[in-house]
């Protein structure tokens, strides 16, 4: 452990950044682990005792999360070694005692150009309003996506950004913007209230850390109809699935408006999930992207949500790509290995011929669409 390390946890994250690990499992009755590009490893071989890792957790939490988490059997905050790294912790019970799981956040977000991200994306940067969504599993690099628009948009308009997360991770300077970043449990009580109070506050740009309920769906697509741009998350994986999941939850005599509203207010989705890149540590980003041309609204409209991925496969001169065709790209530019591709695919029967016979997965359906 670093002798550069202020309390018992800090020496372990500090330990975990030196090997370039994306989270640190601090788990009581089992050694640390970190993910080192998408893969989990021990740390060392020390199992955690549970008085130890209460000690080391207690350290770092405040009064009011101890006591939170007590009553709640977690907590959620983000965590700060200065100068170093912030991260977003979750400590949680467990059957053997108590455990957290700490995800970095770099200080500084990287820039679109760095993510090495298509030329839509920076087309999408410059909307002035309408919603703009990013999906994804957890751990598929979605608020690193988004860190690097509200970068984009930050040097280049001059308005206010309002962003509102549990908990706040990248913390944006202000560069040609206003920055106000409110964190729920800390600065407003949900995501619900503190977008109530974000329509009385003259954003131009609000992200939503997650829409996780019909409330905060409901006020998002509306101030993305009130002229705000929107950005927010959502755990979906592809673009119908995500319009799907914003439909179905309103109640069915809703539905129709909202198909309605969403038609006119969607500018895009972007569903990504992360692959160990070929030859060489570290993972590149595969991303469905999904934009609100005419036909696509009117798809949206309708309810026809079952043609969406022939509008993104005919699309592509408006920057529109499926998943399977941006796993199709990274294998002939030789980014990530075909057996990989393969077992994120949807149609895994495309992706057949990049692998040898003797690693052919056993009793995996041709047609199984990954879930």
């Amino acid at each position: 452990m670093s002798e550069a390390a202020s309390n018992k946890i800090d020496a372990y994250l500090l330990d975990a950044l030196r090997q370039n690990s994306s989270d640190l499992h601090f788990i009581s009755g089992d050694p640390p682990r970190v993910r080192i590009h998408g893969t989990l490893q021990l740390l060392n071989d020390q199992k955690l005792t549970i008085d130890g890792v209460k000690e080391a957790l207690y350290e770092i939490m405040s009064g009011t999360m101890q006591r939170d988490f007590e009553t709640n059997d977690a907590v959620d905050f983000a965590y700060d070694i200065a100068d170093v790294s912030r991260f977003r912790v979750n400590i949680m019970r467990h059957l053997n005692g108590i455990g957290a799981v700490f995800r970095a956040i770099p200080s500084n977000a990287l820039t679109l150009d760095e993510l090495n991200m298509p030329p839509i994306v920076h087309e999408l940067c410059k909307h002035t309003q309408g919603m703009i969504l990013v999906t994804g599993k957890t751990g598929s690099g979605k608020s690193t996506t988004l860190a690097a628009m509200i970068d984009d948009i930050n040097k280049r308009l001059k308005g206010h950004i309002l962003t509102i997360e549990d908990p706040i991770e990248f913390v944006h300077k202000r560069q040609n913007c206003l920055i106000s970043q409110r964190e729920v449990g800390v600065h407003t009580e949900s995501f619900a209230a503190a977008l109530h109070s974000a329509l009385r506050e003259d954003p131009d740009v609000i992200l939503v850390g997650e829409l996780r309920d019909l409330e905060t769906i409901g006020v998002a697509v509306t101030a993305a109809e009130m002229g705000i741009l929107v950005m927010g998350t959502l755990h979906t994986n592809g673009a119908a699935a995500t319009i799907d999941r914003l439909i179905n939850s309103f109640p069915a005599d809703k539905q129709s408006h909202i198909r309605t509203m969403l038609s006119t207010s969607l500018r895009s989705v972007i569903s990504q999930q992360l692959l160990p890149t070929k030859g060489k540590p570290g993972r590149v980003a595969a991303l469905e992207i999904l934009v609100n041309t005419p036909g696509v609204a009117n798809l949206i409209r309708q309810g026809k949500l079952d043609q969406i991925e022939t509008a993104m496969q005919s699309g592509s001169a408006s920057g529109m790509q499926t998943m399977d065709s941006a796993l199709m790209k990274l294998v002939e530019n030789g980014e990530i290995e075909g057996r990989d591709a393969y077992l994120q695919a949807n149609n895994k029967a495309k992706f057949k011929s990049f692998l040898p016979d003797e690693d052919m997965p056993p009793g995996i359906d041709d047609h199984l669409v990954n879930e």
